[in-house]
């Protein structure tokens, strides 16, 4: 099978059975959505069918360049040293800062959230100008709300505590008059 080893092929059967699971997912809530042509499982399933083209991607580089990796500008063959604290707060910061967002989006929603998680992982990858983190959230912020609200027109949780709710809600308002529904 080419350059494929053992742990290609696991790896891919598992991805593939990811996409599997989540397509079948997705009839459980397919329903019509009356200002929405395709309907609820759209995005979804166009999210699932990148996810099947990166495997198979990724299963095809595999086999034609086995695991050689390329060289790039500035990488080096150091690892990670996890014997400094630093470097260990710094990951697990970066692995915990994901569920702290999931798990602010019911009471915040993500109108409000979403700026701040963007930045604080910014951040946390290193990045410590204030003007670069400013700019590529703003930048990152307008792109997912354009494509949520004004492409998609997908509902997006908008927090249940009232100051977030409130700015939750111009900012639907504020969609609704733009688009003039």
């Amino acid at each position: 099978m080419g350059r494929l080893t053992l742990s290609n092929l696991i790896e891919a059967a598992i991805f593939f059975l990811i996409v599997g699971i989540f397509y079948g997912f997705s009839f459980e809530f397919n329903q019509p959505i009356e200002i929405y042509i395709f309907g609820a499982t759209a995005w979804p399933r166009v999210v699932i069918f990148l996810l099947l083209l990166a495997t198979l991607g990724n299963l095809w580089f595999h086999y034609s360049h086995g695991n050689a990796t390329q060289a790039t500008l500035g990488q080096t063959d150091d690892k990670a040293d996890f014997s400094e604290a630093g470097t260990v707060r710094r990951m697990v910061a970066v692995l915990l800062t994901p569920f702290v967002f999931a798990y602010l989006l019911k009471p915040v929603g993500i109108y409000f959230s979403a700026p701040f998680f963007i930045a604080s992982i910014i951040w946390l990858f290193g990045e410590r100008r204030w003007t670069a983190i400013l700019i590529m959230t703003l930048s990152i912020y307008c792109v997912f709300i354009g494509l949520f609200l004004i492409i998609l027109n997908a509902p997006l949780p908008q927090g249940n505590v009232s100051p977030f709710y409130d700015f939750s809600a111009w900012v639907l308002k504020l969609n609704a008059k733009l688009q003039g529904i």
